[in-house]
């Protein structure tokens, strides 16, 4: 490997990863239905989980997720972040959008998004406050994504979903044979 290729792009080190984190999320969500399906348990309910009273249950934790994903790449991109309503009362709406999301993210190309690291990128939710998009990717954006995706993968496991790091980390790119 040259140098050059061990040298991450913005693409690389933010979109690409949280499409990815987004289908094992998708994925995670399947197996808790089908845990639901196969031994009983109220969907509503546990949408309405919490790790401790004072966290969002499952539900927003999965919606928050999603936004900061899509806000992630508009922001880094330079383009408008679609809204979403947060409706979403069972696995299969929650499932949806995800997908919604990793459509939107799948529209987003590495063209769009490379070499606007130093741009300045307003942070959400912190009036005035402004970091550089490289910045803001992996020192806001990326920890609030996975801060949510892992306490939505928590409350499933404290739940009694059985549920292991495979699945939290599936689809890792892995390489075979490789001589390092």
């Amino acid at each position: 490997m040259t140098a050059d290729e061990k040298t991450m792009t913005l693409h690389a080190a933010t979109i690409a990863p949280v499409a990815a984190m987004l289908t094992n999320l998708a994925e995670i969500l399947a197996k808790a239905q089908a845990h639901l399906d196969a031994h009983g348990g109220a969907e509503s309910a546990l949408l309405g989980e919490r790790l401790i009273y004072d966290m969002l249950p499952l539900v927003r934790q999965v919606q928050i997720a999603c936004d900061t994903a899509k806000e992630l790449a508009a922001r880094l991109a330079g383009i408008e972040n679609p809204a979403y309503e947060d409706t979403e009362a069972t696995m299969d709406e929650l499932a949806a959008r995800i997908g919604k999301t990793a459509a939107f993210l799948a529209g987003v190309t590495p063209e769009m998004v490379n070499g606007r690291e130093a741009e300045v990128i307003e942070v959400p939710h912190a009036e005035g406050a402004r970091l550089a998009a490289a910045d803001y990717a992996m020192r806001h954006a990326l920890p609030n994504f996975y801060f949510h995706v892992v306490t939505a993968y928590a409350i499933l496991r404290e739940n009694g979903i059985p549920l292991g790091k495979r699945d939290y980390l599936a689809h890792l790119p892995l390489i075979e044979n490789a001589a390092y």
